[in-house]
């Protein structure tokens, strides 16, 4: 969607992940909107003022106690001319200064006294973003009726610590932006999209099963980010140890025979994304008891036979839906092996992805869009941003074959 003409007041708090917030200025401006900042001292020691007006194309407000502005109430006037309030990054201190009704300086006063909807995009130390207080503070706010967006997970760039607490990325906090100010009309409003999502989990006995290493992440920032754009998401995802996307209508399975059902119950749709790593195979006779290991023999021997190709089925099902997409976790020949499936399982699209390295389990993720038309390679990015990406090409695409 265009945010032309919408209003957006941008607190930038003081973190590392303020240089995130320039092309998060740039982005919001290809797209119509007026951003306007007002920037913590904090945030000062990481971006300059300078570089934040120059992209927003208007001035910076950074003090509270200013003479030019104050002497109408500036805080005031800024927290009521937006459409939307965004903080990014929401900072530890900030969140908890808006949940205690703290205002001791322009960010927290223009927080406390807006009747403006606010969307938060936090970003801390994994430990911060943990601790009890910080979870307090953000059940308090979210009562409050304030919108979150992220924080995901990945390697802190001021630590290297790696876990949840890293700031939503840019086209990510767009997404939201749009879905916060026209929900019923995002690009994807109206539209069905089936995603799967995690891996399958195949009985050999009771106690042990066949997986592929699959974390899940991508599936459900999938998933994430077509709701935000709008869409009505129906998840199918296999055990994971994460938790259900918001806005998302979940369902949870084990196996890859759970998965197909699970995924022909969700037809008909406008579009269905194939993220699960389902395990090919599985054995022919789940032993109903533990297998038990017998000094002075060999392992059992199991049969195994394939699995339900989901893809496949659902890329010739009568009820298939207008745009198949499909992911291709490759160690060689990436492009070839993506170029065959596409056309061997009926997709539109095959999103293809080395997982030679940590991708499978890891925060970021380097693929290349495999289509009749030829192949896309994108950057290496946050498997957020592919996410986001990946939605908006889906509204792309939607728009162009559905009427």
């Amino acid at each position: 969607m265009t945010l032309s003409s919408k209003r957006i007041l941008l607190i930038i708090g003081g973190g590392i992940a303020a240089y995130k917030t320039l092309d998060l200025i740039r982005r919001l401006r290809e797209r119509g909107a007026a951003v306007r900042c007002v920037m913590t001292a904090a945030a000062t020691e990481f971006v300059t003022p300078l570089s934040v007006g120059t992209l927003s194309a208007d001035r910076v407000f950074t003090e509270l106690f200013d003479r030019d502005d104050e002497h109408d109430v500036g805080h005031i006037r800024l927290s009521r001319q937006a459409d939307l309030i965004v903080v990014a990054p929401a900072t530890a201190d900030l969140m908890a200064k808006l949940a205690n009704g703290l205002a001791n300086d322009l960010a927290s006063a223009v927080l406390l006294a807006t009747d403006k909807p606010v969307l938060m995009a936090p970003a801390m130390n994994p430990r911060m973003w943990e601790h009890p207080a910080t979870r307090r503070n953000r059940a308090a706010l979210k009562s409050d009726g304030i919108a979150f967006v992220g924080p995901g997970r990945g390697e802190m760039a001021e630590s290297g610590e790696a876990g949840e607490g890293r700031m939503a990325e840019p086209l990510e906090i767009v997404a939201a932006i749009e879905a916060k100010l026209a929900p019923s009309a995002g690009p994807l409003a109206g539209r069905r999209i089936v995603v799967t999502s995690g891996p399958t989990h195949e009985p050999i006995d009771p106690v042990r099963y066949i997986a592929n290493r699959s974390s899940g992440r991508q599936g459900h920032a999938i998933a994430a980010a077509l709701a935000r754009l709008g869409a009505d998401v129906r998840l199918v995802t296999g055990p994971v140890a994460l938790a259900d996307p918001d806005g998302v209508s979940t369902r949870h399975v084990e196996t890859a025979r759970d998965m197909l059902a699970a995924v022909e119950a969700e037809l008909p749709a406008d579009a269905a994304v194939f993220v699960a790593a389902v395990a090919d195979w599985r054995t022919a006779d789940a032993a109903g008891q533990k297998i038990k290991k017998v000094a002075g023999e060999g392992p059992p021997t199991l049969r195994m036979i394939e699995n339900p190709d989901i893809l496949s089925t659902v890329g010739h099902h009568r009820l298939r839906p207008f745009l198949v997409i499909g992911f291709a976790a490759e160690t060689q020949h990436l492009h070839a092996n993506a170029q065959a499936k596409l056309k061997r399982k009926g997709a539109d699209l095959i999103v293809a992805n080395d997982v030679g390295g940590d991708v499978m389990g890891g925060a970021r993720n380097r693929v290349s869009i495999v289509s009749a038309a030829g192949i896309d390679e994108w950057p290496d990015l946050g498997k957020d941003e592919v996410a986001a990406r990946l939605a908006e090409l889906i509204a792309e695409r939607l728009r162009s074959t559905v009427a």
